[in-house]
């Protein structure tokens, strides 16, 4: 099953809040708000209970606080920035700041966008800052009415740590200043990630400003929020737009508009998503029945971000290297300080980082979901792996954007892993979890954790709501790890042998191309050869294997002119869809067809000319990041794959008149990358391995596996198009171009590898280790063949690719290779 961590992220919906939201749905007709049917009156009526049982959940009411609905916690705070009753520079009165902890969402630092173009000054504050801060306004300054605005999070969704909500009432009294400057200060509470797990009484911290998004609560619906208001402050709000529902009158002929009284509904634009916000009444009900409150929630998730923390904390090599690095402010002892989110990387036995996106992948393949990267939160990022400034600057020059799979940088982390729990997390996940680091990062033996000292939480996972917290004797204690536990922990770590690195030396295998290096011939040794050509006519189908093969513009012809997608248009590869890998297509150059061929089914053929049937525009995800126009090859086979794999599905080609366009840098001695024109393929046109790196790797996955593989086999999992013999394993990873009889190529980049390559190509089964060994051998990356462009023919005859030619490379020296720019995983689809 899937272990899902990213919590912070999205909660899970349970199939209680599905059944009885739908089950309303048909019991009940809801009719749009703003009219005046009888339909319609039971949805107002319905949305106004839905309200208040929001201030309910959060031990208020409406004589203190307003709920106006938006699209979600950014579209709130958005509003917050838009209707602040700012006062700008350059006016008599005293200016207003907006004021915001650096440890901020992008949503909050965004709002400064606004406040700018309101020519209102913001100034970032360092957490440490205002936990230092002794500013006190004497009195005569707290008597100046010049409103000022202080945004923080009650949790930092990038560390999980809880900042006081005592801020709130003493930034308000003047007691705690941001910043020295006469006014009076308004405080803005970020608390999307705080109210997934833990109760807020805004009857005890009255916060001007909430931003919520429900479905971090619920899981379901998405797409939905709320801004809570202070009623004290609500009147001053300025709005300029008015939208459907917001006036009690207005002319269309004169610039007269007055607005409702309502603040709720002078800020609701148009009709609200009533069907979305009837839907949190079933989530506030279904969440009670099942845990009893946040009370009983934040107990529990804390028992499980306490426990994980205390194991993972104390993991160690047999060098006594730490294993992960935690970013965290306190020591998850205080539920009071620390929510269940839990930061870090992981290390090798030498204190390196290994990149998120390799341990993302890991994870992927023991089917634990967890999230990478810097999480929306810049600020908090730096502060905890300590990136300055300029060094964002420099990676974004680099290539490397939020968001992206790009995480090391000259060997620094870019970013880091989150794990997060919530209410339907399990001490089984907290499990799997510390197996899989375990297991991938110490050894064997070691895969099962000495749990034996801890007492197991009484709460189980809530997918099929089989349970309930229905007292308080099934909540999670707060886990106490015994010392003897963590001995053993780090003692079983220290007396297990594992693989040990490659010499220093073969630090110089990795060295490869840049465009400032100068270029030299390799110099003697055996001539290199071309011994395997391999096309994949359809993407992520099985490899058709030639000896020689016309060159196109786009790469060997017909390569990955195809691809499977399903209902919706989306390609389909074998990381959703292993089964693909037993496809079989053949090109037939003379008759103009492929011809498709699967176990248990009759061959099929599709004509290689463009099919005349409907075009269709479709999204290949985020693997390629543009659209590609594309033509359906029909209804029989269509139907012919769907049987196969189980699953609607159809194929799609390629239009002959679009080119994909490679999003590579210019590289010396090949045409503008304007000008390169790309299949289906992920990266670049070719893809490169080497027969002697296969065997060197060969050797470290032989020691981890119960039955060795054979040679073949590895080198079908690697899906390259090309297959040489040269001398050294990894000398391929030196080069710079290369030339094959008169065809002349460029190297861009390693190819960095997915779990695509832990499936047996001959069977669609997975194998974990493969992956995994793949990290080890080549210390911290997954870097394994080489991509190539080679430059658009001229002639109108195709060049001819062949088995048994020469290979001549050309270095490139004091370099080191980077992987290809991209906001995805490079492999070979």
């Amino acid at each position: 099953g899937i272990t899902y961590l990213d919590h912070a992220g999205s909660a899970l919906f349970p199939e209680s809040l599905l059944k009885a939201f739908t089950d309303d749905l048909r019991n009940n007709v809801y009719g749009n708000p703003h009219s005046q049917n009888i339909s319609s009156k039971l949805t107002y009526d319905t949305i106004e209970h839905v309200r208040y049982r929001i201030l309910q959940h959060f031990h208020t009411t409406a004589e203190d606080y307003t709920i106006i609905f938006t699209s979600g916690c950014t579209a709130a705070l958005k509003l917050v920035a838009e209707s602040f009753p700012w006062i700008p520079e350059g006016t008599k009165q005293p200016s207003s700041r907006f004021c915001y902890l650096t440890d901020s969402h992008t949503s909050v630092v965004g709002m400064r966008g606004i406040t700018a173009s309101m020519n209102v000054l913001s100034v970032p504050i360092k957490p440490k800052e205002i936990l230092l801060a002794k500013n006190r306004l004497p009195a005569e300054e707290q008597n100046c009415t010049t409103p000022h605005l202080f945004s923080y999070p009650a949790q930092s969704n990038f560390s999980g740590t809880k900042y006081p909500l005592s801020w709130i009432q003493d930034i308000k009294s003047g007691k705690l200043c941001p910043i020295k400057i006469p006014g009076k200060w308004f405080v803005l509470l970020d608390a999307a990630s705080y109210v997934s797990s833990s109760p807020l009484d805004l009857g005890a911290h009255q916060a001007d400003f909430i931003p919520i998004s429900f479905y971090k609560i619920f899981g379901f619906p998405t797409g939905l929020g709320a801004l809570l208001v202070n009623n004290r402050i609500a009147p001053l709000l300025r709005k300029t737009y008015f939208g459907g529902g917001t006036a009690a009158a207005y002319l269309a002929g004169e610039d007269f508009y007055f607005p409702r009284k309502s603040i709720a509904e002078r800020f609701e634009d148009g009709t609200v998503s009533f069907l979305d916000i009837i839907a949190l009444k079933h989530g506030f009900d279904v969440l009670e029945k099942l845990t009893g409150g946040m009370e009983k929630i934040r107990q529990h998730t804390f028992a499980l971000a306490h426990y994980t923390y205390t194991v993972l904390s104390n993991l160690k090599y047999a060098n006594g290297a730490p294993v992960v690095r935690i970013y965290s402010d306190t020591d998850f002892s205080n539920p009071d300080v620390q929510g269940p989110i839990i930061n870090f990387n992981v290390l090798d036995e030498n204190g390196e980082v290994l990149g998120f996106s390799q341990v993302d992948s890991m994870a992927s393949l023991h089917n634990i979901h967890v999230r990478t990267g810097c999480f929306c939160n810049t600020g908090a990022c730096q502060m905890h792996l300590d990136i300055s400034n300029e060094d964002i600057q420099r990676n974004l020059q680099a290539g490397h954007i939020c968001g992206d799979n790009i995480d090391l940088i000259d060997g620094r982390p870019t970013g880091s892993v989150r794990i997060s729990f919530g209410y339907m997390s399990s001490f089984e996940d907290a499990q799997t979890f510390l197996n899989f680091i375990i297991a991938t990062r110490l050894s064997k033996s070691d895969a099962e954790i000495p749990f034996q000292y801890v007492t197991k939480p009484m709460t189980e996972s809530v997918p099929d709501d089989r349970f309930s917290f229905n007292n308080a004797d099934k909540l999670s204690p707060v886990l106490q790890i015994s010392d003897r536990e963590l001995r053993n922990i780090s003692s079983e770590a220290e007396a297990t042998g594992r693989w040990q690195p490659p010499e220093p030396a073969a630090e110089s295998i990795r060295a490869a191309v840049s465009e400032t290096a100068v270029p030299s011939c390799r110099k003697g040794g055996k001539p290199i050869t071309v011994t395997k050509i391999y096309l994949y006519p359809i993407k992520s189908c099985s490899a058709f294997e030639v000896t020689e093969w016309p060159v196109g513009n786009q790469g060997l012809l017909y390569d990955r002119n195809w691809m499977v997608v399903n209902q919706n248009g989306v390609c389909m590869t074998q990381k959703q869809e292993p089964r693909l890998c037993l496809v079989n297509p053949s090109i037939d150059l003379k008759q103009k067809i492929m011809v498709i061929r699967a176990e248990g089914m009759d061959p099929i053929s599709v004509p290689l000319e463009d099919n005349t049937g409907k075009e269709a525009v479709i999204c290949e995800s985020k693997v390629c990041s543009h659209r590609v126009k594309t033509c359906d090859c029909g209804e029989r086979i269509a139907s012919w794959l769907s049987t196969f794999l189980g699953r609607p599905c159809r194929l799609i080609r390629q239009s002959s008149d679009v080119k994909s366009k490679s999003h590579q840098k210019n590289t010396k001695g090949l045409s503008s990358a304007t000008n390169i024109s790309l299949s289906l393929v992920n990266q670049a046109q070719y893809l490169l391995i080497n027969v002697a790196s296969i065997l060197q790797l060969k050797e470290h996955i032989s020691a981890r596996l119960k039955e060795p593989l054979e040679i073949e086999e590895l080198i079908q999992r690697f899906r390259a198009n090309i297959v040489i013999s040269a001398p050294e394993s990894f000398e391929e990873e030196e080069w710079a171009e290369i030339s094959i009889g008169a065809l002349q190529f460029q190297v861009v980049g390693p190819c960095s590898r997915c779990q695509i390559i832990c499936i047996d190509q001959q069977s669609g089964e997975r194998n974990k280790e493969i992956l995994q060994s793949l990290s080890a051998a080549r210390g911290r990356k997954t870097n394994f063949g080489i991509y190539l462009m080679n430059q658009p023919l001229l002639s109108s005859f195709s060049e001819i690719l062949s088995v048994g030619s020469q290979v001549l490379p050309v270095l490139k020296e004091n370099t080191e290779i980077q992987p290809p720019t991209s906001s995805e995983e490079k492999c070979s689809g």
